[in-house]
């Protein structure tokens, strides 16, 4: 067993024009994303379009299709509705989904990993919005953070590739109290109880008030807490792609890292049948919002067969089934080791003083933070200055973020190097199929026509109809699987000319 399998996330930010409430935030998106002109944009910007031929937003994992008459428009994510969207050297995604600029990372094969090309995604969101900024009409600021606490929410969605042969009732039964109760080390924090944020208050979740059902496919209304779009962007007869919406966008890498490595291994027990008991809520939903709105962790849930107990102590269940299988059939490495002692800690600290965490979990540092300006400054929850405090904590910006001072300041554990950031930003992950996504952008960009997950697609000089390279294998199109034939290819007719007789 390990922590390891391919993985991803995708982060919509929030944005604001400070002085101008009512500009449209589709429109400043797309500014966002069009100003951004690192190294990591390749040659082809105005003309390299994303690849939707394969995408199948409707497709429910309880065997059926949605039809698009009866779908939201904002489900018809495989339509191309002319807003900003860049493909980028780096194996990742940059473009304007609904409202929001989003970053969707390149596949990796760890948590790590994921954390380090989350980063470097959020250095890219500033870098470009600090250059929208500069030369557009307004001052542009974006926020790593979930609500705008108007009512509105945004997503951070974790992506994780799973067997197919898993029946998919034994990921509800078995993941579902754990995304409820996992919030207790994940969550970001929020002033402001219900989806409006107008009960005065601190919970734990920004997210959690906004999920309505059990399960579903929606990702922008009636949210459920399992989510059932089967679009795997892989081998269907093999690979199911889990698309979790319920978490919460961290600024503390620490949190992003346990977030994706418990979660890893989780997934992992559910596959192997091996949690060893049912534990089933009996409200699932009810108790999303009262494990958030109890920071002092002492809510007890409710299971359907009448048990009553903490959230830490659900997850300390969660954690020994992930132990046995780890000592058990699977052989174990020393990142899932570190997953699990870091897993423990948490639970350990949180139960004997929740401040003990304040420098690995986002709720934390964030709620200690505003504990002391209400000490010294006298406020209540209600004060709309914490509101503020909140939104600031979110802040991208290195010189105005309180989390990232928090962080400079070694407040907040941190993960990644700044070395290994900077090549992110502009390289793939060299072990899965982004490699040759972005490589293929960095050394041919200009023969490129379009990309997606599973497919890279050339236009080449000679060649009467376009030539598609699929890539259905996350695992493949690694360095070590195609790095000597990009080599050994001066231009994109030398690689499709190399690949025809690999």
């Amino acid at each position: 067993m390990s922590a390891r399998r391919i993985m991803g996330i995708e982060t919509e930010y929030g944005i604001s024009v400070p002085g101008h409430p009512h500009v449209n935030s589709m429109m400043t998106s797309s500014q966002v994303v069009t100003a951004y002109t690192g190294p990591a944009v390749g040659d082809r910007r105005s003309s390299l379009r994303w690849d939707f031929d394969e995408e199948h937003p409707l497709r429910d994992a309880r065997g059926y299709d949605m039809s698009r008459a009866d779908a939201d428009p904002s489900q018809l994510t495989d339509e191309e509705i002319g807003l900003a969207n860049l493909i980028l050297t780096n194996g990742a995604r940059l473009y304007v989904d609904h409202a929001h600029p989003e970053y969707s990372s390149p596949e990796v094969t760890n948590p790590r990993d994921a954390v380090v090309w989350d980063r470097a995604g959020m250095e890219i969101m500033a870098e470009a919005a600090l250059e929208a900024s500069r030369t557009g009409p307004f001052t542009i600021q974006l926020y790593k953070n979930n609500t705008d606490n108007k009512g509105a929410s945004y997503g951070c969605h974790e992506n994780y590739l799973m067997r197919r042969a898993t029946p998919f009732p034994n990921i509800v039964r078995d993941l579902t109290t754990f995304f409820v109760t996992r919030q207790i080390f994940t969550g970001a924090g929020r002033v402001g109880i219900g989806q409006d944020g107008r009960a005065a208050g601190f919970q734990i979740s920004q997210r959690a008030d906004f999920f309505e059902v059990e399960v579903g496919l929606e990702t922008t209304l009636k949210r459920p807490i399992i989510n059932t779009r089967d679009e795997p962007h892989a081998d269907p007869e093999r690979h199911r792609r889990l698309h979790v919406i319920v978490g919460d966008a961290n600024m503390c890498e620490a949190a992003t890292y346990v977030k994706l490595g418990t979660t890893a291994l989780v997934l992992s027990v559910i596959e192997d049948d091996a949690l060893g008991e049912d534990l089933s809520l009996a409200d699932p939903v009810r108790e999303m919002h009262l494990v958030s709105h109890d920071p002092s962790l002492s809510h007890h849930v409710t299971l359907r067969d009448g048990r009553r107990m903490s959230a830490l102590d659900v997850q300390r269940r969660y954690h020994a089934a992930c132990e046995r299988l780890v000592g058990s059939s699977y052989g174990d490495d020393s990142l899932t080791r570190d997953i699990l002692e870091r897993w423990s800690r948490l639970l350990d600290d949180l139960g004997d003083d929740p401040r003990l965490a304040a420098d690995r979990i986002d709720w934390v540092a964030k709620h200690a933070l505003m504990e002391g300006y209400r000490r010294r400054d006298g406020l209540d929850w209600s004060s709309p200055r914490l509101e503020l405090i909140d939104l600031q904590y979110a802040d991208i910006r290195p010189d105005r973020g309180l989390a990232l001072k928090l962080e400079a300041a070694g407040r907040l554990q941190r993960i990644t190097t700044d070395d290994e950031v900077r090549r992110a930003r502009e390289r793939a992950p060299e072990d899965t199929r982004a490699y040759f996504r972005g490589e293929c952008l960095r050394r041919y960009g200009d023969a490129v026509a379009a990309a997606s997950w599973d497919s890279v697609i050339f236009d080449v000089d000679g060649q009467d109809a376009l030539q598609r390279i699929p890539t259905l294998e996350p695992s493949r199109g690694t360095r070590e699987h195609v790095g000597h034939l990009l080599e050994g290819a001066a231009t994109a007719e030398d690689l499709l000319q190399a690949l025809r007789h690999a």
